[in-house]
């Protein structure tokens, strides 16, 4: 590896950007006013902004190292400090400095008692050299997983529970970056329109090979105008598949009872040429605002939206009024962290039972709203066992009128036979389950 230099400049750019990364989001906003600051410029900017993304992804770890080395959670500490030593750590544990940087990573005590106070940066000062000095204890299969691929220990445990050492493939895809998925919207496009849009840009893309719609494109892109025209919609595969199997006819009614920001109701009208009705429930104003919009741009025409809680929905909407109900449930959003890295770090194994007990109330209102022979589509986009097949074998037990639809593809089954799930280390695409069940 080589020598990493850093200017104390440079240091202080990112110390900066650390620190306003946690009161501005997005964290790419505070990297651009922290480097405007220092004016850090072409190069420089290339150069710093991997180091801050790093520190992002690394986020979680390092603050494990400072909590080992300080003896309390980073969280306690002065934010100047913690910002400080958040920056240190990557510099001298998961770098390579030379000297004259080393030197720099000393004379950040001036730099804390000068927007502190002088004992912050004697105290800095003093752990520095046990922070250069670091070397982490990797005594089990799980903590040199997580020092490799930067995931908390317990959810390596996890996967590791369900994949063996297939884990390790998928912890690697994770932190790979997917290209950007788009659904071409057929309501007011064709696919080769929505091509021929990204070839005049001299784009490169691939239309995927499981849903004919999608294309993913592998340049850095903006699909701003392609939405507001409602030509396309930033889509994953994987999430699209959802509707697909849902598969709800023109002039049913169906209910979308977490439906904000839109994507799937959009693509569900679609599929009923836009013929019958959709009432899509959310309870966030601010995601049923986007969804207005984005309802607007694909010329949907059947959708009701609703500020209203899936669990309320009988009360509202009626029982058995729905020849479909899609619960893409609330969840983890594990399967997702390719797309956005710093969740892994706000993953936390004791929120899991309660993201569960939603979901259990949640697909119960849906059972109540399908009438028979209705079917209802229970999904989500996490991987954790607790989260999918499990709720499905509770359902399951507590409806003998309700039966699985066997699904065939186009990914793989999940661990509850006649479900399926979509791998992102097998399938290129974001980590999703799917449990089809039809009310007999």
């Amino acid at each position: 590896m080589p020598k990493l230099k850093l200017s104390d400049r440079q240091l202080y750019a990112l110390i900066e950007a650390v620190k306003l990364g946690e009161e501005i989001k997005p964290s790419q906003q505070a990297k651009r006013k922290a480097f405007s600051k220092y004016r850090i410029e072409g190069w420089e900017n290339s150069k710093l902004t991997g180091i801050f993304y790093s520190i992002q992804r690394r986020l979680g770890l390092i603050d494990e190292v400072i909590g080992e080395l300080v003896g309390v959670s980073p969280l306690i500490l002065d934010p100047w400090l913690r910002a400080t030593l958040r920056v240190a750590v990557e510099v001298a544990v998961f770098r390579n400095p030379n000297e004259k940087t080393l030197q720099h990573l000393k004379g950040l005590a001036k730099f804390l008692s000068s927007r502190t106070h002088p004992y912050v940066g004697y105290y800095y000062y003093d752990l520095l050299p046990k922070v250069i000095n670091y070397v982490p204890r990797l005594d089990s299969e799980e903590k040199r997983l997580k020092w490799d691929y930067l995931f908390p220990e317990w959810f390596i445990g996890k996967m590791r529970e369900l994949l063996g050492d297939e884990a390790e493939e998928l912890l690697k895809a994770l932190n790979e970056t997917l290209p950007i998925g788009l659904r071409v919207n057929r309501l007011k496009a064709s696919v080769e329109e929505v091509e021929d849009y990204l070839k005049e840009r001299d784009l490169l893309f691939e239309r995927s090979k499981r849903v004919e719609t999608v294309i993913r494109v592998l340049d850095p892109f903006n699909p701003g105008k392609l939405m507001e025209r409602g030509l396309a919609l930033p889509q994953e595969e994987a999430s699209a598949v959802a509707s697909l199997i849902l598969a709800p006819k023109p002039g049913e009614t169906v209910v979308d009872l977490a439906a904000a920001p839109g994507g799937k109701t959009a693509h569900m009208a679609e599929l009923m040429n836009n013929e019958g009705r959709i009432y899509a429930l959310d309870v966030d104003p601010e995601r049923i605002k986007r969804m207005r919009k984005i309802l607007q741009w694909m010329g949907v025409e059947i959708a009701e939206v609703k500020k209203l809680d899936g669990r309320n929905a009988p009360e509202v909407l009626g029982e058995g009024v729905a020849d479909r109900v899609l619960l893409d449930a609330p969840c983890t959003s594990d399967g997702t962290i390719a797309k956005n890295p710093e969740l892994r770090w706000r993953l936390r194994e004791k929120n899991i039972p309660k993201v569960v007990a939603l979901q259990k109330e949640l697909i119960e209102s849906a059972w109540r709203l399908l009438k028979p022979g209705g079917r209802l589509l229970y999904s989500t986009c996490s991987m954790l066992r607790e989260e999918n097949e499990d709720v499905v074998e509770w359902f399951l037990k507590g409806h003998s009128d309700a039966r699985l639809v066997p699904i065939s593809g186009p990914y793989d089954e999940g661990f509850l036979p006649e479900t399926m799930r979509a791998w992102p280390h097998r399938h290129g695409t974001i980590g999703f389950f799917y449990a089809l069940i039809e009310k007999e």
